[in-house]
């Protein structure tokens, strides 16, 4: 049914209700798209008025709990019926429609007969007046990034620049978060206070050690409790923390037996000035090796990650990472003698831990790392020239699966095709 039809209909039971005070009436008016109430609560309310016959009195009364805006929607409702029928009864015709329309706050829609279909037409664009559309603006770039950078956001421009136009260039709202980011902030605090404690893992101190990190586990997680939707998935979460937070002390003390080590900085600062662009982030850890003195630049991985030290180094290759060379370049710059890049996974609780370890200069390149540098500054230039002028999406569509803006975006690529064997 067009949409004027529907306000005729509207206002015709409007009238039967002004003349009748027909409960009948009423509630076709209430269960109406023009009554401001959403479909649910209008019919809640009419079937609610047919078993009391009195709908007013029970919005009145409150008798179904809404929200404050649904509530407010019934009680605007409720004034504009009683506002008609205390119209005065002499009003009549076109008067009494456009009152009624008034007290709807509806556009409104003369009576007429409805074979006069050309009147209506010619009504409809009298209303409806096609605006002359705006001179289009000139072409130009988006504007220059003015702010620091970080690895993290060159990894979102390699993976797809149309990501990062979203996230950085407009800013755009993402969700609140979830579970993963949660337990991913969780982890990483009670870490971060565990090592305070412990700095050199001993095999002497195994049983302080475990009791200690299910302790800094169960605070951590209490302090992120809003991160997770429900009590279960506290519970879970929690629990699955425990049981992962154990096999990384049993790796701590592994380590230890093969090479000392002491945890000389927790959530460090990283600056590093790269030909006039300022990058900025946080290691989680940085590590001391007791026999050679050099320095590990360690980050906690609670998602998904490299699996091997070759696949890792392929992606810092192809200029697919720049966290840890930036990491290196950062403690390089500030006086350390970096000798490895260490990932910990932290994902699965039933698995091992088993760090993927790069060692500088064997299982990655200082070539490569360069590379890497030199590209972080390409990119912070592009980025800053404010020249550009069409962020294209990425072509790997499993890069989209969960990506905040996919339903906004229309120049995804289009989703892979489930493929079955036979």
């Amino acid at each position: 049914m067009p949409e004027s039809a529907r306000v005729r209909s509207f206002v015709d039971d409007a009238i039967r209700w002004y003349h009748t005070g027909s409960e009948a009436s009423l509630a076709r008016l209430i269960r109406s798209s023009c009554s401001g109430v959403s479909h649910d609560i209008g019919a809640a309310y009419a079937t609610l008025g047919a078993r009391t016959g009195a709908l007013l009195d029970a919005i009145d009364r409150g008798r179904l709990a809404l929200p404050p805006v649904d509530r407010d929607s019934v009680l605007r409702f409720a004034r504009a019926a009683r506002r008609i029928r205390a119209f005065p009864p002499e009003l009549e015709g076109q008067a009494l429609r456009e009152a009624i329309a008034d007290a709807f706050e509806i556009s409104p829609v003369s009576h007429r007969p409805s074979d006069e279909r050309g009147e209506r037409s010619s009504d409809v664009r009298a209303v409806f007046e096609l605006a002359e559309p705006p001179a289009p603006e000139d072409p130009h770039g988006v504007a220059a990034w003015q702010k620091h950078f970080s690895a993290s956001a060159l990894n979102t421009y390699a993976e797809c620049r149309r990501k990062w136009f979203f996230k950085y260039a407009c800013a755009a709202v993402e969700d609140p978060g979830s579970a993963a980011s949660a337990y991913g902030s969780a982890f990483h605090l009670a870490l971060e206070d565990f090592h305070a404690e412990f700095p050199r893992p001993k095999s002497t101190e195994g049983g302080a050690m475990r009791r200690r990190i299910r302790e800094c586990v169960m605070w951590a997680f209490e302090r992120n409790r809003d991160g997770f939707g429900t009590s279960v998935e506290f519970e879970l979460q929690v629990r699955r923390a425990q049981r992962t937070a154990r096999r990384y002390v049993d790796w701590l003390l592994a380590q230890e037996r093969e090479a000392p080590f002491e945890v000389v900085g927790r959530e460090v600062a990283a600056e590093l000035d790269l030909d006039g662009r300022a990058f900025v982030g946080y290691i989680d850890r940085l590590d001391r090796d007791e026999r050679s003195g050099g320095t590990s630049v360690v980050d906690y991985k609670t998602g998904s990650i490299a699996t091997s030290v070759s696949e890792y180094g392929e992606q810092v290759r192809r200029f697919r990472d720049f966290q840890l060379p930036f990491y290196y370049w950062a403690r390089t710059a500030a006086g350390d003698r970096v000798t490895r890049l260490v990932l910990i996974p932290l994902k699965d609780a039933l698995l091992d831990v088993r760090p993927i370890v790069l060692h500088v200069g064997k299982s990655i390149a200082l070539d490569d790392l360069e590379r890497s540098r030199g590209r972080m500054i390409d990119l912070s230039n592009e980025l800053a020239s404010g020249e550009i002028r069409r962020f294209s999406p990425t072509e790997n569509a499993a890069a989209c699966v969960y990506c905040a803006y996919a339903t906004a975006c229309g120049c995804k690529p289009p989703a892979q095709t489930q493929r079955f064997g036979s």
